[in-house]
This record gives C-alpha cells, sequence and structure tokens, in this order.
C-alpha cells in the first residue's frame, strides 16, 4: 500500500508540475471569460466613421421615416441613382432606391453599394420599411384606432412555476435554469472523463514504449502500479475542476464590475437623468424580476449537486481510466489504440447525446435506464439530478457505478500485468480476454 501512495504521489506532482499544467489551467478560464466578455466590450464601443446613406424615394413615402444613427447618416437624394454611380465623388457610403409602393412591389427598395452591405444597416433598413408597410396595411382596412387595438391586443405572458418545500414553504423554479446547470455537468464530466482517461492510457503506452515499466514491476505490482497511476491523474483532474471552479467565478466577477464600471463612467449622467425619471412601475418590475432569478438560483440543493458530481466523477473516471489502462498497457503503438478506442468513444458519444435528450423528459425511460447503466450514468445522471429526482435512483446509480468500476478495475489489473510485459505483437480482443482468466 505505501508503494501505491508513492506512486499516487509522483504521479499527482510530476503532473501538476508541468509547464503545460500550469498555463492550461491559468489560461482556460482566462480564454472563456474573454469568450464572453470580449465581445460584449466590442460590441460597446462605437466606431468613429459617420457612413452616408442617400435615400431615393420616388413615393415620397419613405424618405422621411429613417433618423440618423450613431453610425449611418440618411438624408434625400438630390441626384438620380445614374448620376451617383457615374459620379467620381466616392463619399457615400450605400444608395436605398425605391421605386414604387412597397405594398404593391416589396421589391421595388433595393440597397446599392460598392461593397458588402453590413448586417446593421440591413437591418435599419428592414426595420424602418417593415414597421412602416404594417402601418399602410392597417390603414387599408378603414378602420378606426386599428393600430391602436392590434397593439393594445398583444399580450406577453410567462407562467411562473413555484416549488413545494417538505415543510410546506414556497420557492420560485425555474426548469431553464435546471437545464443549464444539467447541461453544464454533463459536458464538463464528459470532457474531463475523456481527457484524463486519454492522459491514463498515453502514459502507460509511453511508459512501455520506454522500457521503464520493465524496472518498475521488479519492485512493484502490476496492480499497485496501476492503480497508482489512476488514482494520481484522477487527483491532477480534481485539481484542475477545482482551480477552474474558483478562477472562472473571479474573473466572471471581476469581469462584470469591468464593464458596468466602464459603462456607469461614460454614462454615468445620462444613467442619472433617466433613472430619475424611470416611473417606479418600471423599477419595481426590474426589481421584482432580479428577485425572482435568486429566488430561483436559491432553490437549487448546490451542495447535492456538488456532491453527486464529485461521486460520478470519480466513479466514471476510474470505470473509464481503467480500460483506458488495460488499452495502453496492451497496445504498442499509438496507432494500435484505434480499434480499441471505438467502442470506448462511440459509448461515451452516446451517453452525451442521451443526456442531452433527457433534459426533456428527466423521468422519461431513456434518461431512468441510461442513468443506471454504468457506462452511461456518470453522464447522463448530472443532467437529471437539478430536476430533483427520487434519492433511492441516484443512490442505486452511484452503487452501480463503483460496484461496475471495482469490477473492471480488477479485469483491467488482470490484462495490465500481461499486457504490460507483452512487446513485438499486435494485440488481439480475443487474446486480451484469455490474460484475464490467467493466474
Amino acid at each position: 500500500m505505501n508503494k501505491t501512495w508513492l506512486i499516487i504521489k509522483q504521479e499527482y506532482l510530476r503532473r501538476v508540475r508541468k509547464k503545460s499544467f500550469i498555463l492550461l489551467t491559468f489560461l482556460a478560464p482566462l480564454m472563456m471569460a474573454a469568450l464572453v466578455f470580449v465581445p460584449l466590450w466590442l460590441a460597446s464601443m462605437k466606431g468613429d466613421e459617420v457612413r452616408r446613406i442617400a435615400v431615393i424615394d420616388r413615393t415620397g413615402n419613405y424618405a422621411p421615416l429613417f433618423s440618423d444613427t450613431d453610425n449611418y447618416l440618411f438624408f434625400d437624394a438630390e441626384k438620380s441613382l445614374e448620376e451617383y454611380r457615374a459620379s467620381e465623388q466616392k463619399d457615400l457610403f450605400a444608395i436605398l432606391n425605391i421605386t414604387d409602393d412597397l405594398l404593391d412591389n416589396p421589391r421595388a427598395a433595393v440597397l446599392y453599394s460598392e461593397k458588402q452591405i453590413p448586417g446593421d444597416l440591413s437591418r435599419i433598413v428592414n426595420q424602418v420599411l417593415t414597421k412602416q408597410m404594417e402601418s399602410d396595411k392597417l390603414a387599408s382596412f378603414q378602420i378606426p384606432d386599428l393600430d391602436k387595438i392590434i397593439e393594445e391586443s398583444r399580450v406577453q405572458f410567462r407562467i411562473q412555476t413555484i416549488k413545494w418545500g417538505q415543510d410546506g414553504s414556497e420557492s420560485s423554479s425555474s426548469g431553464m435554469i435546471a437545464h443549464i446547470i444539467g447541461l453544464f455537468s454533463t459536458i464538463i464530466i464528459y470532457m474531463f472523463i475523456y481527457m484524463y482517461g486519454a492522459m491514463v492510457m498515453q502514459g502507460v503506452s509511453e511508459e512501455k514504449t520506454n522500457r521503464i515499466v520493465e524496472i518498475m514491476v521488479s519492485s512493484v505490482r502490476p496492480f499497485s502500479l496501476m492503480m497508482g497511476k489512476v488514482v494520481g491523474i484522477g487527483l491532477v483532474g480534481l485539481t484542475q475542476i477545482v482551480l477552474w471552479g474558483i478562477l472562472t467565478i473571479t474573473l466572471i466577477g471581476v469581469g462584470g464590475l469591468f464593464l458596468g464600471g466602464v459603462a456607469g463612467g461614460a454614462d454615468a449622467a445620462v444613467a442619472m437623468q433617466q433613472g430619475a425619471m424611470m416611473s417606479p412601475q418600471i423599477n419595481q418590475a426590474e426589481l421584482q424580476e432580479g428577485m425572482e432569478w435568486i429566488s430561483q438560483l436559491q432553490s437549487f440543493n448546490w451542495g447535492e449537486i456538488l456532491f453527486f458530481f464529485v461521486l460520478f466523477f470519480l466513479g466514471g473516471y476510474l470505470l473509464y481510466a481503467s480500460l483506458f489502462a488495460a488499452i495502453g498497457s496492451a497496445i504498442n503503438s499509438p496507432e494500435d489504440s484505434q480499434q480499441f478506442m471505438m467502442p470506448i468513444t462511440i459509448m461515451m458519444i452516446f451517453a452525451l447525446y442521451a443526456g442531452i435528450y433527457s433534459a426533456d423528459n428527466p423521468d422519461g425511460p431513456l434518461a431512468f435506464w441510461c442513468s443506471m447503466i454504468p457506462f452511461t450514468s456518470p453522464i447522463v445522471m448530472l443532467m437529471r439530478i437539478p430536476y430533483e429526482i427520487p434519492l433511492w435512483q441516484k443512490l442505486l446509480s452511484v452503487l452501480l457505478l463503483f460496484a461496475t468500476s471495482v469490477g473492471f478495475i480488477w479485469v483491467s489489473a488482470k490484462i495490465y500485468r500481461i499486457g504490460i510485459l507483452m512487446f513485438g505483437k499486435k494485440p488481439q480482443l480475443k487474446e486480451m480476454i484469455k490474460w484475464i482468466s490467467y493466474r
């Protein structure tokens, strides 16, 4: 046992001290935070260039509708389309040519430019013209105040969801938040099990190729060597998960304060004026919506979610890492691993899709059985847990997972002790099955 712990310590320290581990641990949260905040920051920046758009309107109904924006200046054209095209002055960015009533001829409006039309310009033109066409269409029915009637008839409704507590208390709940939590947990555990399982196989294969293992097995039992490598790399994975979680939460908080500070500093005076003019009803509605989000987040048992996340990560990792270790001990080159990796990869991809589809029906037969089968349960069960499934299902799934993991660790150890010393021969599945029966 002491030798196993020494191997665990050596595997753990050797990997966490690598520059690649340190860089990946600290750069990955930075990259994730950058993916979230950099586009928001760039979108908040306003360009200095104002592009001029000439509006040629033969009907005279649409040109007055366009208002200037921060990026575009609309003006009534003084020349024809042909004159603008033949002109040597290139101070125009685009020309909007409207030749007929758009209700009668929707293709009578064309936007010309020597460059690709930006999406925001197309969106502005479409919105302005669509709104006017809707107004003209309503006016054609000759019903008094029809537009007002339609505007007042528009209703936005969102059902309120309440969860009853064991003590009879009530709290706001959200299926959308449960879906996000489950989906995030499912993808994270899928990624880490596959990534660190493959790391186990690569480490075993490298030691076998370098013949280092021949020296190691002279003083350590093959089973202790395999378990030390599996557990050591698993602890590296847990360490990285914890660090990523802490760094991601910190960066998101700092990024939110930074963006809020930038926006607040730039528009402080405007915000104060608008805040003074806002109605109490709007403030009250926004406050109520914010409190509802907080209440929905508090309705989840975060302690239980994190507890089972760790359990299923450990169980799933031990199960798949033992298989990866057995494959790594049997192969002589990375190319030989393809025939053994394909079934495992297909199983994990199936588990990922089963987990995603289980969100729509977390108590359905697909979700239930896939959360009980050990090969799919670590991924599928994490999608179901935020929906508060019965406790006996969680415990049964954990029991089956760890029992199967122990069984496959024993089987993998049988393959490992023979395969780790086999060289020069490409392994076959039948031969690996025979190794299990050897004493």
